[in-house]
């Protein structure tokens, strides 16, 4: 009988495990790929995701997780009228296959229990805890206290336990070499209604170009992205030699009102899987935050599991708050998402 599984070895699983170790519980952290895994993301590290690094972790960002140009410098918006946003700020640009593992790392050396290559199939809450099958190398249960998925959208157990969602948004990207008149320093995002259905962006990694488009509906991916190329070369002189790799991945669309799903009972979501996600789809700062909060929560009122989900509530209510407050601020200077203001 474990205290706690936690279903997702991203940036809250992550968080929360190490959190949960150092109070002293019994933690399972189960993973589906194998790991160091890699998920699709821009990568940049916010100030407030490092700030999350050194307190939660207990140390910087270290640099055989970053690439080139390690320093982001901010973001740059430009909104469906064309005007351009500019907000600095420090940041890093690391890769998520080499950051998810060392903060997996970190949670082993603080107690944890880590399977990767371990699939949660379903859980269901029994009278005291929580029975997980997994399937790994065999198809096999466990049972534990509590169970925090931290899977985000694409995990089965969400899927399984909650009918109601708002939707999917298919976000597409490619890896190029090339050339392109921007600051390799900055991540940039294209909220024109002719370039995506949610939005676009550019940014490098390791001198790649990175350039990609988010679309509701997922068959008009490649009308997007064509057009997302010829806007690119038509402002910014964009030149491609080679496509070196391209990729899908899905995550929540998010909508008015910004409503999470903290769970029920002894089942808790965080990150994604809660509906955890700040704009231009920068979800590590939220993923680490409800984490912890989760955590603490279940740290705190361990024999009592609504009174874990009420501290859960009461402790990620600020960071709900910021969610709501990022998105406003997006619909009020963008018609496409208007929506939210």
């Amino acid at each position: 009988m474990y205290d706690c599984i936690i279903i997702g070895a991203g940036p809250a699983g992550c968080t929360a495990a190490g959190r949960l170790a150092e109070k002293g519980r019994k933690v399972l952290l189960v993973e589906r790929c194998r790991l160091p895994r890699y998920k699709s993301c821009s990568g940049v590290l916010i100030k407030k995701s490092m700030d999350f690094v050194k307190l939660y972790i207990g140390e910087e960002t270290p640099v055989h997780t970053m690439c080139a140009p390690a320093e982001n410098r901010g973001m740059i918006f430009t909104n469906d009228h064309g005007k351009e946003y500019r907000f600095e700020q420090e940041g890093l640009n690391v890769w998520r296959s080499s950051f998810d593992n060392w903060l997996a790392g970190k949670a082993v050396e603080k107690g944890v229990l880590l399977r990767d290559g371990t699939m949660a199939v379903s859980c269901e809450e029994q009278e005291d805890y929580v029975s997980v099958i997994l399937h790994g190398e065999k198809t096999y249960t466990e049972k534990a206290k509590y169970v925090l998925d931290c899977e985000g959208v694409t995990g089965a157990v969400k899927r399984s336990l909650s009918a109601e969602n708002n939707g999917y948004i298919t976000t597409f990207q490619t890896f190029n070499r090339g050339s392109i008149d921007l600051d390799y320093h900055y991540f940039y995002a294209y909220l024109q209604p002719e370039l995506s259905q949610y939005d676009a962006w550019f940014n490098v990694k390791d001198n790649l170009l990175v350039l990609g488009v988010s679309v509701k509906e997922a068959g008009k991916i490649k009308s997007y992205y064509e057009n997302f190329l010829s806007y690119m070369k038509k402002e910014h002189n964009l030149y491609i030699e080679e496509e070196t790799k391209a990729e899908k991945w899905l995550m929540p669309h998010i909508r008015p009102g910004c409503r999470v799903d903290y769970g029920t009972g002894r089942i808790l979501f965080a990150g994604e899987a809660a509906g955890f996600l700040n704009p231009m789809g920068e979800g590590i700062s939220a993923g680490m935050e409800s984490g912890y909060w989760a955590a603490e929560a279940a740290a705190a009122h361990f024999e009592n599991p609504q009174k874990v989900l009420d501290a859960y509530q009461k402790g990620a209510a600020s960071l709900q708050a910021y969610m709501q407050r990022q998105w406003s601020f997006v619909g009020g200077i963008a018609g496409t998402f208007r929506e939210m203001e």
